[in-house]
C-alpha cells in the first residue's frame, strides 16, 4: 500500500512547519521548475557534515584519510538508494510523465537524490541540529566499521585526498551544459583546480555522475602530469 506524506513524516521523526518543503524535496525537475535540486545541494552539505562527526565519534582510532574514506562509503549513490527504498520514497515522488514512464521511480540516482534533499528540507524547517539527528537516525542500521577504509575510493575522494595529500585546496565543480529532454538530461560537469590552472569534464545523467566523470578525467591529466 503506498505511503503518505504524513506516514513520510512518522517515519523521518520529524513535523514540517513548512510541508512544502517536504513536497518540494521530493519533486525531480522533470515535473516542475520548483524541484528538488537545490535542496539536494543543501542535504548534500548536512549529510557530509553529520557524518564526519558521527564518524569522529565512533571511529576514534582512525586517522583523517581513512575516516574520509569510510564516509565516501557511507554517502555514496549506493547507501542512499537503499535508505531511500527502506523510507519507500518511489510512492512519493512526483516526477514529469516521460521520466515516469522510463522508471525514473526506481531509478537509484533519483531516489539517493531526493534522501539529499529531505535532509536539506530538514535542515531549512528547523536547522542543523534536526538535519544531524536525521541522518543518524538514518543511518542506524547501516554497518559502520573501521574496515570500510579499504573500500575502493571513488573518483571525487580520490581527487580531494590526491591534492590535499599536497596541501591544495579541494577542486571547484560547476555544471557546464545541460542538454537533452527533461525526463533524460545530460549533465556537462566541468572540475577546475585553480591552484594548478587544470580543468577537466565529465558527463553523466545526473549532476553527481557527471562530478564524478570530471573527477575521473581530471585524475588521469594529474597521472600523467605527475607519474
Amino acid at each position: 500500500m503506498p505511503i503518505t506524506l504524513q506516514d513520510l513524516q512518522q517515519q523521518l521523526q520529524h513535523d514540517f512547519q513548512n510541508p512544502a518543503l517536504l513536497q518540494r524535496a521530493l519533486t525531480h525537475r522533470s515535473f516542475s521548475a520548483d524541484n528538488n535540486e537545490r535542496l539536494e545541494f543543501l542535504g548534500d552539505s548536512v549529510l557530509s557534515l553529520a557524518i564526519s562527526s558521527l564518524l569522529y565519534q565512533r571511529l576514534r582510532e582512525l586517522p583523517e584519510g581513512d575516516l574520509s574514506r569510510v564516509r565516501s562509503n557511507l554517502v555514496k549513490e549506493g547507501t542512499l538508494h537503499q535508505i531511500a527504498v527502506k523510507l519507500q520514497l518511489s510512492d512519493l515522488l512526483r516526477l514529469g510523465e516521460g521520466e515516469a514512464k522510463s522508471g525514473g521511480k526506481n531509478r537509484p540516482s533519483i531516489l539517493a537524490d531526493a534522501v539529499e534533499a529531505i535532509l536539506g528540507a530538514v535542515y531549512l524547517d528547523a536547522g542543523f541540529a534536526a538535519g544531524e539527528k536525521l541522518v543518524h537516525r538514518l543511518f542506524e542500521g547501516v554497518d559502520i566499521n573501521p574496515h570500510m577504509r579499504a573500500a575502493e575510493k571513488d573518483p571525487k575522494t580520490a581527487l580531494q585526498e590526491w591534492l590535499q595529500g599536497r596541501r591544495m585546496n579541494v577542486p571547484q565543480y560547476s555544471v557546464a551544459n545541460i542538454t537533452g529532454a527533461a525526463h533524460k538530461q545530460t549533465f556537462d560537469v566541468e572540475c577546475v583546480i585553480p591552484e594548478l590552472r587544470l580543468g577537466a569534464r565529465g558527463q553523466g545523467g545526473s549532476r553527481r555522475i557527471g562530478e564524478q566523470a570530471a573527477a575521473a578525467a581530471m585524475l588521469e591529466i594529474l597521472k600523467a602530469k605527475h607519474p
